[in-house]
């Protein structure tokens, strides 16, 4: 496996994060699709069904401002079965970030997610925040991150990276965003194939004591709302 720091992380890295999930345990030929910084109309229901056309299950990692706006195509990603992890309610990067801001970013979005489960955006943490975080959340790191977000790179360096790099356990990072939209709908389909045919399954990431609630009052409130809203005629 060749040196790619952008795409795969080496040991001297991640190794600052141990308690950070960044490959997920062997015990079959299984690997792991995660998508981070929706849910939102123009990608995140693609995504759905695709892996519902190939029976995959899947790992999104929300933005809670994106769960706020878009509370139905959440509650589907819970409908068809996938996994849900919080990644802040305003993508906030940690690095950049005070402690106390940060920290109260991840409990606003996580009252609507209802997670264990988090991924920092852009994956940067403070050491103070790594600890913290990590006596409350799984910190879900990666092993591939495809870079489907990356403009300058062609759509199939970013399937190469996903196939060069994938292995069992992998943890392989997309994002259904708008950023990623073009890059992310030619390679996903192409990119399951592929490693469907070299012999992997696929599955969804979750732990013991994992506890989700499917239906928190934040969301059931601004589900609520939305509906009055949409019978008064303010939205379409």
């Amino acid at each position: 496996m060749r040196l790619k720091p952008q795409v795969h992380l080496p040991h001297c890295i991640t190794n600052w994060f141990p308690l950070a999930i960044w490959r997920m345990p062997i015990e079959k030929k299984t690997v792991y699709l995660t998508f981070d910084d929706g849910p939102i109309p123009e990608v995140t229901p693609w995504v759905l069904d695709l892996l519902m056309e190939h029976n995959i299950k899947a790992t999104f990692f929300a933005v809670g401002e994106n769960v706020f706006r878009y509370p139905e195509i959440f509650e589907q990603i819970i409908d068809d079965g996938h996994a849900v992890g919080n990644h802040t309610y305003h993508h906030l990067q940690g690095l950049k970030s005070d402690n106390k801001t940060y920290y109260k970013d991840i409990v606003h979005a996580n009252k609507m997610i209802g997670s264990n489960l988090f991924r920092p955006p852009h994956g940067w943490l403070k050491r103070a925040q790594y600890r913290y975080l990590s006596g409350k959340y799984k910190i879900i790191m990666w092993d591939v991150i495809s870079c489907d977000y990356n403009q300058n790179i062609t759509k199939e360096e970013v399937l190469n990276n996903v196939l060069e790099f994938a292995r069992e356990g992998s943890i392989i990072t997309f994002h259904d965003s708008l950023k990623a939209e073009s890059h992310l709908k030619w390679v996903l389909p192409r990119a399951i194939e592929a490693l469907k045919a070299e012999g992997f399954e696929f599955d969804k990431i979750e732990f013991p004591k994992v506890r989700r609630l499917v239906f928190s009052p934040a969301l059931q409130r601004i589900r609520r709302l939305r509906n009055n809203l949409r019978q008064l005629g303010l939205r379409s």
